[in-house]
């Protein structure tokens, strides 16, 4: 089995270049069991270096002189500067645009305040017109022609504002890559002819396969059922290569993961997200799974998904399970920046409320200690480093007990910030599915070990990638 690596840095600075592993004088290799009969992991915490060793040599890797140990100590100062560069030298080239704070739903676990669902403002067209003006002056200060800022629509509920939307896309779909992120009951043909025809991104949401388990958690404001209305607009999108459908799971949803990986798969989904449930609000986490249960059903709906690729040839990639594989085996190939530290909040990316408040991600709306300016008004460069941004951007697991004893730590990085600060008591604090985090790590290294991580990829995703360090062992 070949070794692969991924590289971090701790402190800014390339690891100690000693001889000797685990004697503070070099490498701190640490075994990780991954459940696999004949591989264990051998990692290297600081940097994420890791490779997938045959038990019966184990003892092998822990000798000064073995191979492993020295061609990493000469590769070192590259996988360092390689993740210093993902983990703290990004600059943003997206921005979640939140053209109103109404809903039309009524999700039991979302983060956003009821009331701004209810009563809050949508953003006028000018205003939007204005926001997305301002944002190409900005990316075009230091971002290549060749390449498009990404805008996404994201909510509440983005077409409730629809005028202003659809006119932000026609000025402006020669600048940006559009996206939106929609709860589908106002998806009509005139919609999805539209955003189609510009080739915006199309993110759906449902949460179960019958509307009895979906309707627990997502319905509208009168209790009434959007599930059939959802079910529809996947339908009528079936052929539209940039959909995805994001699940959110729950305690009332997670044992019926493998149904609903069955059913998009059979809807011909060509992507979707099973992203553990937001526990920013309070209303959210009566609805927090157990992560023990939690994490075996998401693997066996996993295992199912790969079962099914095997069975037709077709891939349903759950893309927050294929970020946790690129974060081992190419970290900077990742397309999701929630599993690293620091997070892509503030960093990667950012977020605009209607009114035009900056804060460092969407989850922040409504947390008013975290807006940060306004895009109307201050310096979008002023506003990164502002305070509130820093609290997000600075947060790193090196001062995050106890994931800086964590062997995992870079693969995972203690996400998310807001769950952090509002439910466990500040930024110095883990997320909420530290566990669930750690059976994905095991099971994605368990199916790297078997040669099995491509099934679980988007086709091509190696193509502008290359092997840093290649150890036979």
């Amino acid at each position: 089995m070949a070794a692969q690596q991924a590289a971090s840095v701790t402190n800014n600075e390339a690891p100690s270049r000693g001889l000797f592993p685990n004697s503070g004088n070099g490498a701190a290799l640490q075994v990780v069991d991954i459940d696999h009969p004949a591989y264990a992991a051998v990692v290297e915490p600081d940097t994420a270096f890791w490779a997938l060793v045959q038990r019966d040599q184990l003892a092998d890797v822990f000798r000064e002189n073995s191979s492993l140990h020295q061609q990493f100590q000469e590769n070192a100062q590259g996988f360092a500067e390689e993740i210093q560069t993902l983990r703290f030298g990004l600059k943003p080239s997206a921005v979640y645009v939140n053209p109103t704070e109404r809903c039309n739903l009524n999700c039991s676990y979302c983060y956003i305040p009821e009331d701004l669902r209810r009563n809050g403002e949508h953003m006028s067209t000018d205003t939007l017109l204005s926001t997305l003006e301002t944002l190409q002056t900005y990316f075009d200060s230091f971002m290549p022609e060749e390449r498009r800022p990404q805008i996404v629509f994201h909510g509440a509920e983005p077409l409730l504002n629809r005028e202003a939307v659809f006119t932000a896309i026609q000025k402006y779909g020669d600048v940006f890559s559009f996206g939106i992120q929609t709860n589908a009951t106002l998806l009509d043909d005139q919609a999805i002819d539209f955003l189609t025809q510009y080739q915006v991104g199309i993110g759906l949401s449902i949460d179960a396969v019958s509307p009895e388990t979906g309707d627990k958690t997502r319905t509208a404001w009168d209790g009434s059922s959007v599930h059939d209305t959802v079910l529809n607009a996947m339908q009528k999108l079936r052929d539209y290569p940039r959909y995805n459908v994001i699940c959110t799971v729950t305690s009332e949803n997670m044992d019926q993961l493998t149904d609903i990986v069955e059913f998009f798969h059979q809807q011909e989904v060509p992507a979707c997200l099973l992203n553990m449930v937001r526990c920013t609000l309070p209303g959210a986490r009566p609805f927090k799974p157990d992560e023990r249960t939690v994490a075996e059903h998401f693997i066996n709906a996993l295992e199912r998904s790969y079962d099914l690729y095997r069975r037709t040839g077709r891939k349903l990639v759950v893309a927050n399970f294929a970020n946790i594989i690129l974060s081992i085996v190419a970290p900077t190939a990742r397309r999701l920046m929630c599993d690293i530290s620091p997070c892509g909040g503030g960093r990667s990316f950012f977020a605009v409320a209607p009114n035009g408040s900056l804060f460092p991600c969407s989850e922040f709306i409504g947390l008013d200690r975290f807006n940060a300016g306004n895009i109307l008004e201050d310096s979008i460069a002023d506003v990164l480093n502002s305070e509130p941004f820093r609290e997000v951007t600075e947060r790193k697991v090196e001062n995050i007990a106890p994931c800086n004893r964590c062997a995992i730590r870079h693969f995972c990085g203690s996400p998310c910030p807001a769950e952090a600060h509002e439910m466990n008591g500040g930024m110095a604090y883990p997320g909420a599915f530290c566990e669930f985090y750690e059976h994905q790590v095991r099971y994605a290294l368990r199916l790297i070990a078997d040669g099995k991580e491509n099934a679980f990829l988007w086709d091509g995703w190696d193509n502008d990638t290359q092997t840093t360090l290649d150890i036979a062992l």
